[in-house]
């Protein structure tokens, strides 16, 4: 369509398949909310084409601001996507200052993944570290199994996509000494220096956003209150299609530029039918509750939802405005009853659009 200016206006329309037949449910209009149907939490379309190329070219036009390995992406060829990923970073490390050094990605440490970043890219870099730190247990292989769950799975919107790749070349010269020390201590299986080259034998790349707990501290208390919902919402999504973050602390959660919480660190991620949720058993022995040993039976796959409040520990006003929406998810009985949910083959809908676009 046209808009007032005379440019074109890109749209989408959004059609339920419902009992009472075809009805329209919402209108996207712009390139910014066409680019939500696109976005990287989100399930590839799988188109069936020979010529994707031409889809990719349509859709640029359509969404401007996309690169163009997104849009391949986005339609299924994740081939077609690496490649082009690759000629762009090439591209771009050309076009940059010389002062632009690979650093440690903003955020606390993370005790599975060394992860890094570079000024000016929307990218971060995840490599699996040699060595774990405690309490983790989980083997290389097992991460990588976790991974490609995630590339299989309905992503709702809510777990970010990832680019894998072996034996990745980067400029040496890109990297601050620092990164590079942390590199050789924590992944140094994993590296290649060869020459003027640092190559990765394995490593993930994924979208560059605002770790949760960072993004918490320099908000306001309207925007603290919104981001908590939607922190609780994340979570809720996920389990409706019957995944489980693990890990659920908020510096494994990010925040896009659309203020959308999105899932991102998938070492204990795993389908909500595995675990078993239980109440902490209750005892009449004070010394049993203050003991370091647990004083009831514990199996690998039992989670105790009452304990997610942990969470929220160093920040009050962050727990206040999550509760106020989301304290059902302390209880064990609403995690029980999304696996009922589950088993039944009840998948709630998500829709790739906000709520507001919707015509009542």
């Amino acid at each position: 369509c046209i808009a007032k200016n005379g440019d074109n206006m890109p749209f989408a329309i959004a059609i339920l398949n419902t009992p009472n037949g075809l009805k329209i449910d919402a209108v996207m209009m712009g390139a910014d909310q066409l680019s939500l149907l696109f976005g990287f939490a989100r399930t590839y379309f799988m188109v069936d084409t020979d010529q994707p190329a031409r889809y990719v070219d349509y859709l640029s036009v359509l969404m401007p601001h996309k690169q163009r390995f997104e849009l391949f992406n986005a339609i299924g060829f994740i081939k077609h996507a690496k490649t082009e990923f690759y000629r762009y970073k090439v591209d771009t490390t050309k076009n940059s200052p010389a002062s632009f050094k690979y650093v440690a990605a903003p955020g606390t440490p993370g005790m599975v993944m060394l992860v890094f970043t570079i000024a000016g890219s929307d990218h971060v870099y995840k490599v699996i570290k040699d060595k774990f730190s405690a309490p983790k247990t989980a083997t290389k292989a097992q991460v990588k199994e976790k991974y490609n769950f995630v590339k299989q799975a309905d992503r709702v919107g809510r777990l970010v996509d990832t680019h894998e790749f072996r034996y990745l070349a980067f400029d040496l010269s890109r990297f601050s000494e620092q990164l590079l020390q942390q590199m050789k201590e924590h992944i140094g299986s994993s590296l290649i220096i060869s020459g003027k080259a640092l190559i990765l034998k394995h490593v993930y790349v994924e979208r560059k956003m605002t770790p949760l707990n960072l993004y918490i501290n320099d908000c306001d208390s309207k925007a603290l209150s919104q981001v908590m919902l939607d922190y609780g919402r994340a979570i809720k999504d996920l389990a409706g299609a019957n995944i489980f973050p693990g890990d659920m602390l908020m510096k494994n959660f990010g925040v896009t530029r659309w203020g959308r919480v999105v899932f991102y660190d998938y070492d204990e991620i795993c389908p909500l039918t595995d675990c078993n949720f239980r109440e902490v058993p209750q005892t009449q022995n004070a010394l049993e509750e203050l003991s370091s040993d647990s004083y009831f039976d514990i199996e690998p796959n039992d989670i105790f939802p009452s304990q997610f409040k942990v969470f929220f520990s160093a920040n009050e006003l962050a727990f206040n405005a999550f509760n106020t929406h989301h304290s059902d998810l302390f209880n064990a009985k609403f995690w029980q009853t999304c696996q009922q949910q589950v088993q039944q083959g009840y998948l709630p809908d998500v829709y790739p659009y906000k709520q507001s676009w919707r015509f009542k």
